[in-house]
């Protein structure tokens, strides 16, 4: 497994936590100096059936600043994920990648089914 995170972002922390605490094994990448790369980026689309809006962080100063909430509709996805793959703070967080599975954001509930896939 791998995850990205902020290492300003409080809920990335938390999720970073809650793995220690489960006691997963999982490789840590600071996404502002190495963002998830296109292949992982279309892994993770699939996983999120394709709904490419959660992807980003719209809630980020970089997602309104670029005014990715008028001009996302029309980027290509490749073009949508390229963005991504050059600025990590445009990805949300914490991505958290790995076989069979990808999540974006932490949710407890929805993260301690990780431990029946691991």
């Amino acid at each position: 497994m791998k995850i990205y995170v902020y290492s300003k972002c409080s809920t990335c922390k938390e999720a970073l936590r809650f793995l220690k605490k489960q006691e997963l094994k999982v490789t840590v990448v600071e996404i502002t100096e190495t963002p998830p790369s296109l292949d992982e980026l279309q892994t993770m689309l699939h996983y999120q059936k394709n709904n490419l809006k959660k992807l980003f962080n719209t809630s980020g100063s970089l997602y309104r600043e670029l005014q990715l909430a008028s001009k996302l509709e029309q980027l290509t996805v490749l073009q949508a994920l390229t963005l991504l793959s050059k600025h990590g703070m445009l990805v949300k967080r914490p991505f958290l990648i790995g076989e069979n599975f990808g999540l974006l954001g932490f949710n407890e509930a929805e993260w301690s089914k990780l431990n029946s896939k691991h």
